[in-house]
């Protein structure tokens, strides 16, 4: 019963871990803006 506290501690800190290096990745690739490959301005324009 003592030890069910770490394993809880434990699990909840690598829950933090995986979100916060998927957090990282993403915020990585919106400073990359590969997500803006072929939008731009001029772009939208000739649509319109």
């Amino acid at each position: 019963m003592d030890k069910s506290i770490y394993y809880i501690a434990g699990g909840l800190f690598a829950i933090y871990l995986f979100i916060s290096m998927r957090n990282r990745n993403r915020s990585k690739e919106r400073k990359s803006k590969k997500f803006m490959e072929g939008n731009t301005r001029s772009d939208r324009k000739k649509e319109e």
